[in-house]
């Protein structure tokens, strides 16, 4: 055989190999799901994460004959729940819905076991929401303005809640005290559900709590909104102000949610989350029932998505600098 003839041959091998992993992913895309798919939500019940992730899966089992099941599992700052997905199979059965917690983890641990970029593929950046400032009432501030002052006066007293180390509401609860000044106490939980029992109870002085888990505390009178840590005024509770009109110029940061798959899922099966995940978000009775809990519709491409991500690592691994925050 010839040189040329034996390229030849080789050539065509080759093109059909890559003929049948093509045709293998669209028809493995086509049949997906074929058994039930998990949602892992790496926090206890109750919170923001919880509460978009239980919203998308009830729709998607709806449309689909196979159910979609929420499967909470707290602890580690969220990278128990997330390490899990990462080690599952790629295919598109055991997904995450992931948060700040994902990107700032980065740099917050020095040996994290598994890399957010390299390990997962991004399917939809699902919603954002700012967190609200909420203390419990028996705190004797009515404004941020009050409760800075307070803080001051009492040094080492107040304590602010979280859903854990490196959540959205203590990144929220560190760059205020950093900005304030103030000497404020954070006490960690599994979960914003857990965060606002205890805050409930008068456990703790305070919490930067999603919208979600803490407005409708607000409506009942359980709890006392101060602010909210958005640019913007949030249309969930429009009457209560921004931290950055507050007092504390500049303030924001808000929590996001999206859908993750491991690395290596097929393309077709990321092509089909998306389109689905995408098109419930935009259902309007999805909007406007996020919208009630001041959460806010992203929707975006798995490319939009992969590149938020990677501009939030770098986001955070300046705060985690900044306010010299570390996993004790």
């Amino acid at each position: 055989m010839s040189q040329v003839t034996e390229r030849c041959v080789l050539a065509a091998a080759a093109a059909s190999a890559l003929t049948f992993v093509s045709v293998c992913g669209s028809v493995q895309g086509q049949a997906y799901p074929t058994r039930p798919v998990r949602f892992i939500v790496p926090y206890v019940p109750g919170g923001g994460v919880d509460f978009v992730g239980r919203t998308v899966a009830q729709k998607l089992s709806e449309t689909w004959n196979h159910p979609v099941v929420v499967d909470n599992r707290p602890g580690g700052g969220t990278n128990i729940g997330s390490e899990l997905v990462a080690r599952s199979a790629p295919d598109g059965h055991t997904l995450l819905v992931g948060g700040v917690p994902n990107t700032v983890n980065m740099t917050l641990y020095k040996k994290l076991p598994y890399d957010v970029v390299r390990d997962f593929a991004p399917v939809s950046r699902l919603t954002t929401a700012p967190n609200i400032l909420v203390v419990h009432p028996s705190v004797p501030a009515k404004s941020v303005k009050e409760l800075i002052a307070l803080a001051k006066s009492r040094r080492g007293e107040l304590t602010y809640a979280s859903a854990g180390i490196g959540s959205s509401n203590h990144l929220s609860g560190e760059l205020f005290r950093v900005m304030a000044g103030v000497d404020i106490v954070h006490v960690p939980y599994k979960g914003g559900g857990a965060a606002v029992t205890d805050l409930l109870a008068g456990q703790v002085s305070m919490y930067f709590g999603t919208t979600p888990s803490s407005v409708p505390f607000v409506r009942s009178g359980r709890l006392r909104a101060l602010a909210v840590t958005s640019a913007k005024r949030s249309p969930a509770v429009p009457d209560v102000p921004t931290i950055a009109e507050s007092g504390l110029p500049g303030f924001e940061q808000s929590a996001w949610h999206g859908l993750l798959a491991p690395s290596g899922t097929p393309l077709t099966i990321i092509s089909k989350l998306n389109a689905e995940v995408v098109r419930i978000l935009r259902l309007p009775e999805i909007t406007e029932r996020l919208a009630t809990q001041g959460v806010d519709v992203v929707a975006s491409s798995p490319a939009e998505f992969a590149a938020f991500i990677k501009q939030d690592v770098a986001k955070y691994a300046k705060l985690v600098q900044t306010a010299g925050i570390r996993v004790d």
